[in-house]
């Protein structure tokens, strides 16, 4: 007896060692495909196939979320999971529905509304990372928003626009639900908070944003076109004339509502002239984007009428 209690007493440190060791290296191992995963998003970027990244992103994502359950606080995939998700519904499913709304509203209102979903599941990763960094956020940010949003510093200006952007693309998708179109304000706070603390972030994507969300921010002061139009010249600044994105949000959220044809086609045309080479970090952004151009330029007429002389029209974007 006392000879297997020896043993006992031998084995077990080795046994509850091993255990430890075997739960250390999965952490790690978890850890490492989590940091990989994260960075990820560089290698979609650079892509010229919108095809093959719209084939393998849902399985991307769901890998994301597998390895999120083991390391539910990786800030880091966090940040890439709101984002994975928000532009491969916007790209892949929102894109899909505007363009069958031409031709079938039913069809079109399921994607649509999956894009919604997609555009929320976004929006809870991006909240969830801002929690792991500053405990207590999405409550504070309920109660005070003002005063939450201070509590986040230049770091989290990722999680800022992408909790952002997923939130507002939802809310534009489900103006039918009162409680999410109350949400607004919480957007605002974000996007103006990322924009106090890094406006230059990501060449420009916060004022490609604000284009768009200055036009219909309810909270907008003063003349909500001029500020559109300085947050696009600074987008473009910042890109220095390589991203398509700023002139397709001023085509849609500017010139297709005041019906200003020579606006729009000025636009159009300056994101169509974009090289999607000339910058690889945003190849595959300028592939999608050229293509909601050209969907847009094919099928102007059914939003705006053709000018009636040359000299009609606002000043359209440089």
């Amino acid at each position: 007896m006392k000879f297997v209690q020896r043993i006992a007493a031998y084995a077990l440190p080795l046994v509850v060692g091993a255990s430890v060791c075997g739960c250390s290296l999965e952490r790690i191992a978890t850890r490492r495909v989590a940091d990989t995963l994260a960075a990820s998003g560089t290698t979609y970027a650079s892509d010229d196939d919108p095809e093959l990244i719209e084939a393998a992103l849902p399985f991307s994502l769901k890998l994301m979320e597998s390895v999120l359950a083991q390391d539910p606080d990786h800030r880091g995939l966090l940040a890439a999971t709101s984002a994975a998700f928000t532009q491969y519904a916007y790209a892949f499913v929102q894109q899909d529905a505007d363009a069958l709304a031409l031709s079938d509203s039913d069809v079109a209102w399921a994607g649509w509304n999956r894009a919604r979903k997609l555009f929320l599941r976004a929006r809870d990763y991006g909240l969830r990372g801002l929690d792991t960094g500053h405990p207590g956020f999405r409550a504070a940010l309920d109660s005070d928003r003002g005063t939450a949003v201070q509590s986040v510093g230049k770091p989290d200006v990722d999680l800022l626009y992408w909790t952002a952007v997923s939130w507002a693309a939802a809310i534009s998708l489900g103006k039918d639900d009162p409680g999410l179109v109350a949400d607004l304000g919480k957007v605002s706070a974000l996007i103006d908070r990322a924009l106090e603390v890094d406006e230059g972030w990501d060449h420009g994507s916060i004022h490609s944003f604000l284009v768009t969300f200055t036009m219909v921010r309810p909270d907008a002061l003063g003349d909500r076109k001029a500020d559109a139009r300085r947050h696009f010249d600074r987008a473009v600044e910042l890109t220095q004339g390589h991203s398509a994105g700023p002139y397709i949000a001023w085509a849609e959220a500017v010139c297709m509502p005041d019906e200003d044809r020579a606006c729009f086609d000025a636009s159009i045309a300056s994101a169509l002239a974009v090289d999607p080479d000339a910058d690889a970090e945003r190849r595959l952004a300028n592939t999608v984007m050229q293509r909601r151009a050209a969907w847009l330029k094919a099928n102007v007429d059914r939003w705006i009428l053709p000018p009636l002389d040359d000299s009609a029209g606002s000043e359209p974007p440089p």
